[in-house]
């Protein structure tokens, strides 16, 4: 495995050996690890000095189920620190098939928009002008029918053309729909802001990469599928995907609701995941509630939302976007919020800072809560770039500040998820303290078996979901991944040894973990952050959360020893 380092500016392919320190990285904490080598912290995120960055997971690219995801690091354009956004679909297997450990996008193009194209062959770059404004779903289709149709692909959405820090960068999914998307943190404005549309994978004539132990990881990768599917939480999000959480969610009180002024809805039925398969299954056509992201996941946890005639209105659809773009936004017609969500997948922008920068409009009274016709034109204004549409795009953040509105659900700039923190307090320890900015995935705690309203004790938990999640993400694993890891958790130590000749501690995914965290929280001290930005804002310590009454009140000092271990 190499590292491929492209000049944007010279248009230039240049492949390297893996330094000693980037060898036993992956994922999440190979990004981090390059950005505190190669990127100044202070560098303004979307200019030259700025790094893109995308690394398989230590164990991409074998086709081992929910363990090919794909990182993309930056500096975040939205929050100004440290960013990974990660995701499914086939990039970061066909980048692993090619040989690449992780591939370094430098400088920019100065004229133009531009498709960087791999393959054995190298590199090259062709011009792309024609698809300038394009939405993501006939961007895919063009350069599908130009590249052939076995190609991966990254691209972006007009929203990152225009450079708004709620951009993200799509994969194709298995069905070669840009349904996967690194989402969170503006890392698709900083592809933009490097002149590429997208960038094309061509692994074909590969043979993939290479097992030192095939036989070991034969057995263990059957150890891991065997775990995943005995577990009761793999059958359920097979069944009923992310949005399942909804009901749990709203049984708790997190579920954001009106603006997060609420955290349960009456109309909870109409949203569950519950309801959703129903509907999938009654509409029968291409609807299917069961549906794997990437090839050879047997969890299954996608979907494919089909509309009253059967035919996809979008894929996936899932519990955040659920919650932000529909009960926070008093929308309970999953039709409308799969709509919604195709609209956002379109334009590339992330669904969860979208939906929260909306309901933030709607405090400033851009528009009322509930009225659809409204949310649309807004969208629609955002895919324009129109003044208003590039505020709302720019995030929740910069809505809450250009419209003098205190009510802003975010933590270093960035949008919290559908679960309210003052109702799930260890998840909220968790958006005020990751590296990353208010982000569930970071370190969720909603299945701990604890008192989610008690302030003692979350810090802790917070800690260590913070931790593996690090680690997960280091090894290219989703989160569900680790339902088996959890119960053969010596499984992680025979799948390096088979792959790499690795001997690991039993403590391996801790330790990724607590590496990664550390080396994302140097780059965020050396970009200026304290710990005043490690808090929930200052509101939602103080306005109670309908219908526990509850507000965030884990104490500071808590706060300030989650990293201390």
């Amino acid at each position: 495995m190499d590292v491929w380092r492209i000049n944007l500016a010279e248009k230039s392919l240049q492949v390297e050996a893996v330094p000693s320190g980037w060898e036993k990285l992956g994922g999440r904490g190979l990004t981090a690890r390059i950005l505190l080598d190669e990127v100044r912290a202070t560098c303004y995120p979307l200019g030259s000095e700025n790094k893109l960055i995308f690394a398989p997971g230590l164990l991409s690219g074998h086709r081992l189920s929910s363990c090919d995801r794909l990182s993309v690091g930056s500096k975040s354009p939205l929050t100004g620190g440290i960013k990974e956004a990660n995701a499914g679909g086939t990039t970061a297997i066909d980048l692993s098939r090619l040989g690449i450990k992780v591939l370094i996008l430098e400088n920019k193009i100065s004229n133009g928009l531009w498709v960087l194209h791999l393959s054995m062959e190298g590199a090259r770059f062709d011009s792309v002008d024609d698809l300038i404004g394009v939405g993501a779903y006939e961007s895919t289709r063009l350069l599908l029918d130009r590249y052939g149709s076995r190609v991966s692909i990254a691209l972006i959405g007009p929203s990152g053309e225009l450079k708004l820090n709620s951009a993200g960068i799509l994969n194709l999914d298995k069905d070669r729909v840009p349904s996967r998307i690194a989402a969170r943190g503006g890392l698709g404005a900083v592809m933009g802001s490097k002149g590429l549309k997208a960038i094309v994978i061509d692994a074909s004539g590969t043979t993939g990469p290479s097992l030192l132990y095939p036989e070991e990881f034969r057995q263990a990768k059957q150890i891991l599928t065997n775990a995943l599917l005995d577990h009761p939480q793999s059958m359920t999000y097979r069944d009923f995907g992310t949005a399942a959480m909804a009901q749990l969610c709203n049984r708790l009180g997190g579920l954001p609701t009106d603006g997060f002024s609420k955290g349960s809805t009456s109309q909870i039925e109409e949203i569950s995941g519950e309801h959703m398969r129903e509907l999938m299954l009654e509409r029968g056509g291409e609807s299917n509630p069961t549906h794997a992201c990437m090839p050879g996941c047997v969890i299954r946890c996608s979907n494919i939302y089909g509309g009253k005639d059967g035919r996809p209105i979008v894929a996936p659809l899932e519990y955040e976007t659920i919650g932000l773009l529909g009960t926070n936004l008093r929308i309970h017609d999953l039709d409308i919020v799969a709509q919604l969500n195709w609209e956002a997948n379109d334009i590339g922008v992330d669904s969860i800072e979208l939906g929260a920068a909306l309901g933030v409009a709607a405090q400033a009274g851009i528009l009322d809560l509930g009225d659809i016709d409204r949310v649309f034109e807004l969208i629609d204004d955002v895919r324009k770039g129109t003044p208003l549409g590039r505020i709302i795009g720019n995030g929740a953040t910069t809505t809450g500040n250009v419209f003098g509105v205190e009510r802003v659900p975010s933590v270093k700039g960035q949008a919290m998820s559908a679960y309210d923190p003052r109702a799930i307090k260890g998840t909220g320890v968790t958006y005020a303290t990751s590296p990353q900015g208010a982000d569930h995935t970071a370190g969720l705690t909603i299945r701990a078996k604890v008192n989610q309203l008690d302030p003692k004790g979350q810090a802790d938990l917070s800690r260590m979901a913070q931790i593996n999640m690090a680690g997960y993400d280091t090894l290219g694993a989703c989160i569900f991944a680790g339902f088996g890891f959890s119960t053969v958790p010596e499984s992680i130590q025979q799948l390096l040894h088979a792959i790499y000749g690795w001997i690991s501690e039993a403590n391996i995914l801790q330790q990724l973990g607590k590496q990664t965290l550390q080396m994302e929280r140097k780059f965020n001290t050396l970009a200026g952050f304290t710990k005043a930005q490690d808090r929930l804002p200052d509101w939602m310590t103080k306005e109670a959360l309908p219908p526990t009454e509850s507000v965030f009140d884990v104490a500071e000092e808590d706060l300030d020893s989650v990293f201390n271990w």
